[in-house]
């Protein structure tokens, strides 16, 4: 009996040995039959999709937007600019009587009138009291840059005296005989005393 046993069990353990690699082999997959799927996909594979691709002929359309959202440009600001830009350019040109041009020299309305003209091609009157006239008036408050100031420095019935605003009560003019194109201010005691209002252009007026 002891022989039969020990027959048994070492034909059993054969039967296992043999079963063993076949389960092996069932669950392991040839590195062969892997490679294929990690190899990099070739270039050339790429080419018919890329040929169906559709690009931007512009290159810029590639760009981020970068438009102004705040829209377009304030006209009414960008004349006022000008003005004050090339009026505060003729600083020291002497005061001539008559005068019209930084060549010879300007008076006040002759200041004015070639400031409005060069900056932004607006023909004023060709002296003060007319150039009162034709603009809007304009609270003192709600003075803004390139409008005018008038004044009445040869009596009150008449106004004599015209300067371009620039801000913060300040204004830019020619003076009279002996001095030049300057910054002033409202609140100088002489200026305040005879200030007689101020007037904004229709060229401006219509802009804003």
């Amino acid at each position: 009996m002891p022989c039969q046993r020990l027959i048994a069990t070492a034909a059993l353990f054969a039967a296992l040995l043999a079963i063993a690699p076949a389960h092996a082999a069932e669950r392991t997959v040839a590195a062969p039959a892997i490679a294929p799927l990690l190899a990099p996909l070739p270039l050339a594979s790429l080419a018919p999709a890329l040929a169906q691709a559709t690009l931007p002929a512009d290159p810029a359309a590639l760009a981020p937007d970068q438009s102004n959202e705040s829209g377009p440009v304030d006209e009414a600001a960008r004349l006022r600019q000008s003005l004050v830009a090339l009026a505060m350019q003729l600083r020291d040109v002497r005061y001539v009587r008559g005068g019209r041009s930084p060549a010879t020299g300007f008076d006040c309305s002759g200041f004015v009138r070639y400031v409005f003209a060069h900056a932004i091609g607006l023909n004023l009157p060709a002296n003060s009291a007319r150039q009162f006239l034709a603009g809007v008036k304009v609270k003192r408050g709600d003075m803004q840059p390139g409008d005018l100031v008038f004044f009445h420095t040869r009596g009150k019935k008449r106004i004599s005296h015209v300067g371009i605003y620039l801000d913060n009560g300040r204004f830019i003019h020619s003076p009279s005989a002996g001095k030049s194109v300057e910054v002033s201010s409202l609140d100088e005691a002489y200026w305040a005393k005879r200030f007689a209002g101020a007037r904004r252009p229709e060229g401006i007026a219509q802009n804003g």
